[in-house]
């Protein structure tokens, strides 16, 4: 959980990067950029970006902030102006303006997260497949851009795979996780395609998949697989340490659509999820490069 935000005495560097780095820690299940395979020099920065996304994503999501989540969405952007002004007090924006600075972070990826959380607060369903390839644009493609240009990587045309896989990774858990979003009253299936394959928002609330659940949930795997594919070179395009996360993280997703596909698109019965061996032939497939 970050700090409050309000009477937080403005820290020095050190501290507000310190800060920043017990907020990964905190959820590192969710974080695993920022991890050992990051170079030493990199994580203060990496967690300080993740901590502004953090906090907005807990004033969106968690109970404590239902009666004010667009209020304290607004404060903390209020904030992040401040830190681009050079005016920061937060801890997280401390250590975010030191960041900004030393590697030059365009301004639109932080509007764009800001703007998706926002969203999250606002909107539980989604009509077309086209209106949530939107939200992913704004709440998922802007990690792996202020990723890559933390690692040095700021040819334009990295953008457009790096999109890809962001948007493949957002809607693998999308599909991964349909009970647990239906249980936050949210639903990221497009309501059109619900229609097409003949599925009611009581057929996702069922513990086995009707024979539309599991046509739809296909459908949409194998639309997912085509962002994998088209994010695919940047596997090859990027090196290092950076480029083998990249590709454990490309083929984690992509073999968790293969456990969805395989469960034949029954994903209400048991959540699809990667074992042992599973993380074995990512980790391996990761180091033998892009061509695996």
């Amino acid at each position: 959980m970050v700090v409050p935000l309000s009477h937080v005495a403005q820290p020095g560097i050190d501290e507000a990067f310190a800060h920043c780095a017990q907020v990964a820690r905190s959820h590192y299940e969710n974080f695993p950029v920022g991890s050992l395979l990051a170079p030493r020099s990199l994580r203060p920065h990496l967690h300080s970006v993740y901590a502004f996304a953090r906090g907005a994503d807990d004033f969106a999501d968690e109970a404590e902030y239902r009666d004010r989540r667009l209020e304290e969405i607004d404060r903390w952007e209020r904030l992040y102006d401040g830190c681009r002004r050079g005016v920061a007090e937060h801890p997280v924006f401390v250590a975010l303006a030191e960041t900004i600075r030393r590697f030059d972070l365009p301004d639109a990826p932080f509007r764009d997260l800001l703007d998706a959380f926002r969203q999250d607060c606002r909107v539980r369903r989604y009509e077309t497949w086209d209106e949530l390839l939107d939200y992913c644009r704004r709440s998922a493609n802007p990690v792996g851009r202020i990723v890559l240009r933390l690692y040095g990587h700021r040819d334009e045309r990295l953008s457009e795979p790096s999109d890809a896989i962001c948007t493949a990774l957002q809607l693998t858990n999308f599909w991964q996780d349909v009970t647990v979003d239906l249980a936050k009253d949210r639903i990221y299936l497009p309501a059109s395609d619900l229609v097409l394959h003949r599925v009611s928002e009581s057929d996702l609330a069922r513990a086995d998949a009707t024979d539309g659940v599991r046509a739809l949930i296909l459908e949409l795997s194998r639309r997912t697989r085509g962002f994998f594919e088209r994010g695919r070179p940047l596997l090859g395009a990027v090196g290092g340490r950076l480029g083998f996360e990249l590709r454990a993280v490309w083929h984690g997703g992509s073999r968790v659509l293969t456990r969805i596909e395989e469960a034949g698109g029954d994903v209400l019965a048991h959540r699809p999820a990667l074992g042992t061996k599973d993380r074995a032939a990512i980790v391996w497939r990761a180091a033998m490069g892009a061509r695996s």
